[in-house]
């Protein structure tokens, strides 16, 4: 059996990071390691949620999982709270980096053209570091451009992406760049990516539900990891997490009962799965 690491923080309520990572990977019949960087009562979009840092926990049990001789065939990091997780996330790559394993990172900072509150443009420039020792990574447009310092547009073209993937390529990334909620046709939406080694472009794209959950790429991002341990190529991988993603978001709204906080990825899991299997 495969085993991955997650390192991302822990919402109790409102499905997100951990609490989707954990239950979407191993469903999809991956042992899934988890190091939680903080644990907060639910999200941030709710009010006077609670919250503790957990930055002092990293490294102890890094180095415990060292003497017990742990080893992953993934590394998956998505939201880290400060520069300083960063620079400790730098050490665990270099201590768990092995010839046959994927590091993923998910640079969870920004949206919508915005970075969220806790962050800024420093922050920025050491996430795009991190990227650096990355063998894939999944920013959407805004945290792409926050990186590479290039101007967000909410209106653009192939050529744009194309260029906004080189950049990304550029800070060392070693296998492939990839970004997400990419819009080049009306109605929908999808991925688009570059090989570094090769240069070669793809894309895939879907329909556009004019709606937004929170969570949602923390389930894209779950998914295609889980996808890749089982096997399949990164472009199927890709696929079967953003169809996953898109069918947890309409399923969510065909739900009389419907929450605000996050999808209904656990009633879709089925199909995620049958998907594996296609």
């Amino acid at each position: 059996m495969k085993r991955v690491v997650t390192i991302q923080d822990i919402s109790c309520l409102g499905k997100c990071s951990l609490t989707v990572a954990l239950p979407i990977i191993s469903a999809m019949g991956v042992e899934t390691a988890i190091i939680p960087t903080a644990v907060l009562s639910t999200h941030t979009m709710f009010q006077n949620f609670t919250f503790r840092d957990l930055t002092d926990e990293i490294v102890p049990i890094s180095n415990h999982w060292k003497q017990e001789k742990f080893r992953f065939d993934a590394i998956y990091t998505g939201y880290l709270g400060s520069m300083e997780q960063i620079g400790i996330i730098k050490d665990f790559f270099k201590d768990y980096k092995t010839e046959e394993n994927v590091i993923f990172v998910d640079p969870v900072m920004a949206d919508n053209g915005k970075l969220y509150p806790a962050f800024d443009l420093a922050f920025a420039r050491e996430m795009a570091g991190l990227c650096g020792y990355a063998d894939i990574i999944v920013p959407n447009i805004t945290e792409a451009c926050l990186m590479t310092g290039t101007q967000y547009k909410t209106e653009y073209d192939e050529a744009y992406i194309r260029e906004l993937l080189q950049k990304l390529k550029a800070l060392g990334t070693k296998r492939a760049v990839v970004l997400t909620g990419v819009s080049l046709k009306k109605g929908r939406t999808g991925i688009a990516g570059l090989y570094v080694e090769s240069g070669e472009y793809f894309n895939y794209d879907h329909e556009k539900i004019d709606t937004s959950y929170h969570g949602t790429g923390d389930i894209f991002a779950s998914a295609c990891v889980g996808a890749l341990m089982n096997g399949k190529s990164l472009p199927e991988s890709l696929k079967i997490a953003a169809d996953y993603t898109l069918e947890c978001i309409r399923e969510t709204l065909n739900d009389g009962n419907e929450t605000w906080y996050g999808v209904n990825f656990e009633s879709v899991i089925p199909c995620l799965i049958g998907a594996l299997k296609g």
